[in-house]
């Protein structure tokens, strides 16, 4: 069910608890037009919830900056979701009653790449332009002309995802000479560890463990021993948040013996999974897309964060923001300035433009390749470190989550080994 966001702050919270329709907040001036409606299936419940919740709040703010400022080509915009319930499987029939019931305007996605995969047909046949959050290669097989997604990858996604962490790696003396790779049997596991398992050739390390676990596994212990009995070097895992809880927990009972830790462990990002796990991350590498350090400051993205955290507080969403919420935000100022500078909600017209048109936005410039991916990488890789319990406080400052990759982006210096790295701080 839906309705449209000429409503108060209190029902919109309490929209989203419901995971019903909202938009933002209509503003003077605009036209009797009916409202532009932006619609997406994303998730609000199940294991992806956490991101689903913090990118929507981030869309959310857009809508209501946009609408302060008359809305787009003088009317209103509105914001029509559904829960995908983090599961894949739900995806299809929701673009579906979007594009054919609701009759949607444009339509953009949820988190995650199995859900941009599982929506990727309906959205093609109905040949919308399609803007997505963090598809991992999701457009390498579909090859569509009207995807683009936020996810900054560059134009080789699958390799670029882990030459980072392998490139971090190879940095240290003496250089390792081995490498697990494991990850959950699903889409995104399975695109992130076939680059690791690419860029770890490249770099001459010698792949003694590669192995994936079923999906829905909840003991994480028998894996890390698995690991543990190769004795790697490094161990890199491609995980969705509960698996790399897991992981995490896993390896310090197990006292996993090895230089570096890490990998594309989604959840990491969160701030619930960072005050369950505390100082057990300590030493971990993990993939970001934003950390709070001086080399990220992009212009009007702090301030961003301070009106997310207001409403996030309100609204029991992850209370730091960073990973998805401003890309979230910047896919909307996008989609928003492609639709104002060609005058129409035509997806062929817009698509154009955005493949044509370098955009600034509160995640920086960001330019699109032909395939629909960053035409410049910016995959982050950081690392935890001097983390002291399990207060959330301490994430929000510089030197906690130390940028070791991209050079430009730097913060500080990896250390190792991991083994030590692990224990909890002082």
């Amino acid at each position: 069910m839906g309705f449209s966001q000429g409503i108060t702050r209190r029902a919109a919270i309490a929209a989203l608890a419901s995971g019903v329709t909202l938009a933002s907040f209509p503003a003077f001036g605009q036209s009797n037009a009916p409202p532009i409606r932006i619609g997406m299936g994303i998730a609000l419940s199940g294991g992806l919830a956490a991101f689903g919740k913090s990118a929507l709040l981030g869309m959310q703010l857009w809508a209501e900056d946009v609408n302060a400022k008359g809305g787009l080509l003088g009317r209103k915009v509105e914001l029509v979701y559904y829960d995908d319930q983090s599961t894949p499987a739900t995806v299809p029939g929701i673009y579906a009653k979007l594009i054919d019931v609701d009759k949607v305007d444009l339509v953009v996605s949820g988190y995650a790449t199995n859900q941009i995969v599982a929506a990727m047909p309906t959205v093609m046949q109905k040949k919308k332009v399609f803007m997505t959050l963090f598809g991992l290669a999701a457009n390498d097989k579909f090859k569509y002309g009207r995807y683009f997604q936020m996810q900054p990858n560059g134009p080789d996604a699958q390799a670029e995802f882990s030459r980072g962490f392998v490139q971090a790696a190879m940095s240290m003396e003496p250089k390792p000479k081995t490498i697990a790779i494991v990850g959950g049997d699903a889409e995104f596991p399975a695109i992130a560890t076939a680059g690791a398992r690419e860029n770890a050739k490249a770099a001459g390390l010698k792949i003694v463990y590669d192995r994936t676990y079923p999906p829905n596994t909840i003991e994480f212990a028998s894996v890390v021993r698995a690991i543990k009995s190769t004795s790697p070097d490094v161990v890199f895992v491609a995980s969705y948040p509960p698996d790399s809880a897991g992981m995490v927990r896993a390896v310090r009972e197990v006292g996993l013996d090895a230089r570096m830790f890490g990998g594309g462990m989604i959840g990491l990002q969160s701030a619930a999974l960072k005050t369950q796990l505390g100082s057990a991350l300590n030493g971990v590498v993990a993939y970001d897309l934003y950390a709070p350090e001086p080399t990220m400051k992009f212009p009007g993205v702090e301030d961003f964060l301070v009106r997310y955290r207001k409403e996030a507080e309100k609204q029991g969403v992850d209370p730091l923001g960073f990973y998805i919420a401003p890309l979230a935000y910047a896919e909307l100022q996008i989609l928003g300035q492609a639709v104002e500078a060609t005058k129409s909600l035509d997806d062929a017209k817009l698509a154009d433009y955005i493949h044509q048109t370098s955009f600034n936005t509160i995640g920086g410039e960001i330019k699109f390749q032909e395939r629909g991916e960053w035409a410049e990488p910016r995959i982050l890789w950081v690392q935890y470190q001097g983390i002291v319990g399990n207060d959330l406080a301490q994430f929000k400052e510089a030197g906690k989550q130390v940028i070791i990759y991209p050079e430009r982006f730097k913060s500080g210096d990896l250390k190792y080994p991991f083994s030590a790295l692990a224990k909890p701080a002082p």
